[in-house]
């Protein structure tokens, strides 16, 4: 079955296949007031999701929205379709980048903040809808451009430590500094299948 273009690529969480019951949700982004990083127009973002793997805790990128020119409150037609294992902490991590040209390299952008949280945290909220504060965590200088980069981040501030290692100061130089807010809203798909 082709999958339809306003979608992002289904990856898998490590799982233990089968063993736990789980359930299709659709993950919707939206964000409101950004950071504007372009001098004459406003920020084109673009939001990057990732999910931590249970075995190694590696994050991985699972999917990426379309670039919205020209908005710093974006709403994103592009969904994430994930599997919902309604026994584990799925964690879930989402960065928002100003995309300054065509490539797919992130580092080329200016980063715009982050949130974390986890799959049962926006299934769970009032409405399936979680509203949730972009921060600017730490930054490591990429060893190409230059540019500053999301220093990654487990979510319980280990970024902290390589803010002070790298003595890199980001936006303003205020580690966890508000640079707008991002809104996760989740709905189930059903298990019938199309064919």
């Amino acid at each position: 079955m082709e999958q339809p273009e306003d979608m992002a690529s289904l990856s898998e969480f490590d799982s233990l296949a089968g063993s736990i019951p789980a359930t299709k949700v659709e993950i919707t982004v939206s964000c409101r007031n950004l950071l504007d990083k372009d001098m004459f127009s406003k920020s084109d973002p673009l939001c990057v999701m990732y999910t931590q793997g249970m075995e190694n805790k590696q994050w991985r990128e699972f999917g990426r929205t379309e670039v919205i020119d020209n908005t710093l409150n974006p709403d994103f037609v592009r969904k994430f379709i994930v599997d919902y294992f309604f026994e584990e902490k799925q964690n879930l991590r989402f960065d928002l980048y100003d995309v300054d040209s065509k490539s797919p390299d992130l580092s080329k952008h200016d980063f715009l903040g982050q949130a974390f949280c986890t799959l049962g945290e926006i299934v769970g909220s009032p409405g399936s809808r979680l509203e949730k504060s972009l921060t600017i965590g730490a930054f490591s200088l990429n060893s190409r451009t230059g540019k500053p980069m999301p220093a990654v981040s487990n979510g319980s501030g280990l970024w902290m430590e390589s803010l002070r290692t790298t003595g890199l100061e980001a936006s303003g130089g205020v580690p966890g500094k508000k640079c707008g807010t991002i809104i996760l809203s989740a709905e189930e798909l059903s298990n019938c299948r199309m064919s």
